[in-house]
């Protein structure tokens, strides 16, 4: 800003008075939601979309209803596997997907996760039957399930659950930690 801008901006602003203090106004203005609010909620309602996008309907290539399944996302410690396969964490949270359609199922899935990240929940068990008597196909939940969980950012892990958990008929599943227990967890190793 040169000097004759700066002269002029004063000359213009030497009138102005401050607002008597009215913290009422103050707390209202506060409450509207912002223009960023609006924009980050879009974004989040998008990524949503964007993340069922991602979790195809069209055909998968099939999986037994017997088979065992399992995945993990590269970098995890063999030994937090050998955990969740062996069902050694506790189970937090459950989601039961018998008698729900693919696209049902698909909807339930993705807002569980979330669900999940919300509340701070990192292992679950996702009930989806064997599937013996689906049709056309035997197992088709099954085989949809087997190619989402690696599609969805959350989750790090899963395998098919121990007998006394429902066995090849429902999954284990590991997720990330959620940003507040990422952020508390550096918070706790910056003190020591």
């Amino acid at each position: 800003m040169t000097h004759d801008e700066q002269d002029l901006f004063l000359a213009e602003m030497a009138d102005v008075q401050p607002l008597v203090g009215n913290d009422k106004s103050a707390q209202h203005q506060r409450q509207q939601v912002t223009e960023a609010q609006l924009a980050r909620r879009a974004a989040a309602q998008a990524s949503s979309e964007q993340q069922e996008d991602q979790l195809t309907l069209e055909a998968v290539e099939l999986v037994d209803p017997e088979d065992i399944i399992g995945w993990t996302r590269g970098g995890m410690q063999h030994g937090v596997y050998k955990n969740l396969r062996l069902g050694k964490y506790s189970v937090d949270a459950r989601l039961d997907l018998h008698g729900l359609s693919v696209a049902e199922s698909r909807t339930a899935l993705l807002q569980f996760v979330s669900d999940c990240q919300r509340t701070d929940i990192r292992s679950a068990l996702v009930l989806h039957g064997k599937g013996l008597h689906s049709k056309p196909f035997r197992g088709i939940l099954k085989s949809y399930l087997a190619k989402w969980l690696p599609c969805v950012p959350e989750v790090l892990a899963f395998h098919s659950a121990q007998p006394h958990h429902g066995g090849t008929g429902a999954v284990y599943v590991l997720m990330k930690k959620s940003p507040r227990e990422k952020l508390e967890n550096r918070e706790r190793h910056q003190k020591k």
